[in-house]
């Protein structure tokens, strides 16, 4: 080989490798994924949270994705292998949905989700919250916001509850933030939270970094179902930015990393539903998606933890033939 050729061969080799670099994304490792649940006809709509040792994972119960017969089904493990029943919390006026678990800061658990009324007089939805010490035990449900408003997540800071709620039916859609002093009483932070034009956004996930930015990633349909909205905003709240992330996402949940980044889970939609994971710069918006977990059909709408090094993650799917609730385990890049 003359020396013409090997410097032409050597930058031929050069540039394919700066290509491949350039082309591959980190990706995160799954662990281990594996059935936790699928005693009812359809199981779907989960949430996690590691408290006291214990692992809960709650999600809805029904004969089908929207039925009469909807309840919260509350599931716990010492060990993410085995699980059992802790409680089932039911409605004999209502299908409950999307159920949603959290720490208060008295220690407390605390379960959020929305009644959608068999007989409506006005408004077909109403948000609640119920409390319990031990998860096996829950007390009254106590009506959250304002009636027709979905409060679909509730998270917790400084002794102050939040909540995003969305106007339910179809038409007047509208968002508004809740914040609560004493998680009983949710009173309107701000009335008009996104734009009226912004299409229809409803499903929040919310995180509040260590600096007190306050992140949101919302769903949006009708209006350009290919990006889903970050919102950010700093104390007290009341003024936020907004841009879209370039990537429809439904049921979406937010984690911080102890490295700082920012994981964000949810449905993912071209090619057919996935569960998906992404990384979120919080400064220009950007999602990179680092995984994509065994799913199809009816699926995703994830609860996010990290533990001992790992992402730890609920969701659902119905790619092996019955909505069924799943427990994966990713390394991250």
């Amino acid at each position: 080989m003359t020396l013409r050729q090997s410097l032409l061969a050597g930058l031929c080799l050069s540039a394919l490798w700066s290509s491949l670099v350039s082309a591959a994304e980190p990706e995160g490792k799954i662990i281990r994924v594996h059935k936790i649940w699928d005693q009812a006809p359809h199981n779907a709509f989960t949430d996690l949270i590691r408290h006291d040792g214990q692992w809960y994972c709650v999600f809805r119960e029904g004969k089908g994705h929207v039925s009469p017969d909807g309840a919260l089904r509350v599931i716990t493990s010492p060990d993410g292998e085995t699980w059992t029943s802790a409680a089932l919390v039911t409605a004999p006026d209502a299908d409950l949905r999307d159920a949603k678990i959290s720490i208060t800061p008295n220690g407390k658990l605390c379960l959020c989700g929305a009644a959608a009324w068999h007989k409506p007089e006005k408004e077909t939805h109403q948000s609640f919250l119920w409390y319990s010490d031990d998860g096996k035990n829950w007390g009254e449900r106590i009506a959250i916001g304002d009636p027709g408003y979905w409060i679909w997540r509730v998270i917790w800071h400084k002794d102050r509850a939040y909540g995003i709620g969305y106007k339910t039916g179809r038409q007047d859609h509208g968002t508004r933030l809740y914040v609560s002093e004493d998680g009983r009483t949710f009173k309107t932070l701000v009335a008009e939270l996104t734009d009226k034009d912004s299409g229809y956004v409803n499903e929040a996930g919310m995180l509040i970094l260590p600096d007190e930015t306050f992140l949101t990633v919302i769903r949006r349909d009708n209006k350009d179902a290919s990006a889903a909205l970050l919102g950010t905003s700093h104390p007290p709240y009341t003024a936020w930015e907004w841009k879209p992330v370039g990537v429809r996402i439904g049921g979406p949940d937010l984690v911080q990393i102890p490295d700082g980044r920012i994981i964000v889970a949810g449905r993912r939609y071209p090619g057919g539903a996935k569960t998906a994971v992404w990384t979120l710069n919080p400064n220009d918006g950007t999602l990179t998606e680092i995984a994509t977990l065994p799913s199809g059909g009816d699926n995703s709408y994830p609860g996010l933890v990290f533990h001992e090094g790992q992402l730890w993650m609920s969701y659902y799917s119905s790619h092996e033939g019955k909505t069924a609730i799943y427990l994966a385990r990713l390394q991250l890049p």
